[in-house]
């Protein structure tokens, strides 16, 4: 509770052995909160943190055997590499040889053994993060939490780390949850993603479906989707909608029903590289091209549509500012949302 406001609500969710469960959501939107919770820093007011069915409410933090991994990677400056390793396993009564050997595995892991004897003051960003990483998989968690780990990093760096970690991860199938705001690290990492909105999750599934079928207009535009029409179904077989820019067909996740009348809101889910329409039919765009931006490999077009509307797309050829722009959607990429 927050002000007397709480900050997670009907939060429910498992993790299975081996999978990266990515919660995806901005900030204060409760993500660090609930890990905290469920490593036992924090408590809730409410509910159960259950692993293999056993209730953890009366488990303190150190013996629920989870790796909790933080954006700073709060590592001992005072301390080198190994002994930054050795914290957790120390705290299990590990020493000896068995010591020494499970430092090593560890830094192995993340690519790190030539550092074992290196100031952590004197590592780079990127493998300060490592050695956190280390220093997380040494006691061999069962269950192993990342808070933003990547996040202080620039964007070079942490798209390679983002590849060593998923690496680490497949190969030691320690079930993860990793926390982000970044889509694009979500969809590197994740076998499933949970959108958390105001402490509540939105929505959770795999990446692809929640790409193809997101569940309401948040969603949508959390996930970087910009093309929206409003209207209402004219037809539910087929599933039709009338808005101000023309009549369209859509499609629905199989779960969502409509009646004839109802307001609702479609986004075009792709931005994909639509082709020009040749038999002048389907779900038919015309307009006038406002920008053309090279980016990379494609080009972002912006064209304005009868009604002043924006459209925006990615395409393989470039269009002339003023010139004029047909394209038809394909049924798929246009999804049907109940409105709010």
């Amino acid at each position: 509770m927050y002000e007397g406001t709480p900050l997670l609500k009907g939060i429910s969710f498992e993790v299975t052995s081996g999978e990266v469960l990515c919660l995806l959501g901005r900030s204060g939107s409760g993500k660090s909160t609930l890990l905290r919770i469920i490593a036992g820093i924090e408590e809730a007011d409410s509910g159960s943190v259950l692993w293999d069915g056993i209730d953890l409410k009366d488990t303190p933090t150190h013996l629920r055997h989870f790796g909790l991994m933080f954006q700073d990677y709060a590592l001992f400056p005072h301390r080198d590499v190994g002994e930054n390793v050795a914290f957790g396993l120390r705290m299990q009564g590990v020493r000896g040889q068995e010591l020494d050997e499970r430092v090593n595995a560890a830094l192995e892991q993340v690519n790190m053994s030539q550092f074992i004897h290196r100031r952590v003051t004197d590592l780079s960003g990127g493998e300060q993060q490592r050695v956190a990483l280390a220093r997380a998989l040494a006691p061999s968690p069962r269950l192993l939490m990342l808070d933003e780990p990547l996040a202080a990093l620039d964007r070079a760096l942490r798209a390679q780390l983002q590849e060593e970690l998923r690496d680490v991860l497949q190969r030691t199938g320690i079930p993860a949850i990793y926390v982000t705001h970044d889509q694009d690290e979500a969809l590197a990492l994740g076998d499933r993603m949970a959108l958390l909105n105001e402490g509540e999750i939105v929505q959770i599934g795999c990446p692809e479906t929640l790409y193809r079928w997101p569940k309401n207009v948040w969603a949508a535009k959390f996930l970087g989707m910009q093309n929206f029409f409003s209207g209402q179904i004219s037809s539910t077989d087929p599933l039709q909608m009338d808005t101000s820019v023309g009549l369209f067909q859509a499609s629905a996740a199989a779960d969502t029903h409509f009646s004839v009348g109802e307001k609702v809101t479609a986004v075009i889910t792709s931005i994909a590289d639509f082709t020009s329409s040749q038999n002048k039919g389907g779900n038919l765009l015309q307009g006038i091209c406002q920008e053309c931006l090279f980016k990379g490999e494609l080009y972002q077009i912006k064209i304005k549509l009868s009604h002043n509307e924006l459209f925006t797309y990615l395409s393989s050829h470039s269009v002339n500012v003023g010139e004029k722009v047909e394209l038809e959607i394909p049924v798929e990429n246009l999804v049907c949302l109940k409105e709010g």
